[in-house]
């Protein structure tokens, strides 16, 4: 069966250079979810693909193809959004990664493309970028079917800010009294968490540990590349 697509919204996840000329581009499209398109010719020194096909630009795309890899027709951008830099760059190859790594192939996930198309423009602006990653990691495990339990304890009592809980990952949160580590929260962390209110300190350094750990969970331990590097920058 051919499949077609003209002028779809999608943004480029990574690039790979394929034989001499062309390229395989891993692209996250509104409707049809993750696909990779090879892109013949992109590298010639005089194609219309030059400089075009770039991470975080918002493009339309057309392809065609009868097999998993279809070819690209047609590119265009279609822009307004601001370039990202400094660490905002790093923390967008950071949502890259975590796309490319946990969003199956053609499972098309329209929030999220729409949740990843405002990281980005938050990511362009001059705000705090730890919040915006912590909104998008919550949106996509939600979209993956692991949305975290945040308001109820695993036993279905209302979450209490004055109370410290162990998450488990396939229940939630079960009250303790004590322990330490990624999957120990305050009680008030996980209501911020569920309102994306990361001003306070404790919750920022919280939440971060805890999606980190609910993260790994679904790569198996894998790491993360891009996450050591915004380690360094202190700003994951």
């Amino acid at each position: 069966m051919r499949r077609r697509a003209d002028n779809e919204h999608g943004f480029i996840l990574h690039t790979w250079p394929y034989k001499e000329t062309s390229l395989i581009v891993e692209v996250f499209s509104r409707s049809r979810g993750r696909l990779g398109i090879l892109a013949r010719g992109a590298r010639r020194p005089r194609s219309a693909l030059r400089g075009l096909l770039l991470a975080f630009q918002p493009l339309r795309l057309s392809w065609s193809g009868s097999s998993e890899l279809g070819t690209l027709t047609g590119a265009e951008w279609n822009g307004g959004e601001a370039a990202l830099t400094g660490a905002g760059l790093m923390c967008g190859f950071y949502l890259n990664e975590l796309l490319l790594r946990l969003l199956p192939r053609e499972d098309p996930h329209e929030a999220l493309f729409d949740a990843y198309a405002e990281a980005l423009a938050r990511l362009a602006a001059t705000g705090p970028q730890a919040p915006v990653l912590r909104g998008f990691e919550r949106r996509l495990l939600a979209e993956l079917g692991y949305a975290p339990l945040l308001e109820r304890e695993a036993a279905g009592a209302a979450v209490e800010p004055d109370k410290r809980y162990a998450y488990q990952p396939d229940r939630g949160p079960v009250e303790s009294s004590s322990g330490a580590g990624d999957m120990f929260v305050r009680g008030s962390t996980l209501l911020d968490i569920a309102r994306d209110d990361y001003r306070a300190p404790e919750t920022r350094e919280e939440a971060l540990r805890l999606m980190r750990a609910l993260i790994a969970e679904r790569l198996g331990g894998q790491p993360l590349h891009t996450r050591a590097v915004l380690a360094e920058l202190k700003v994951l």
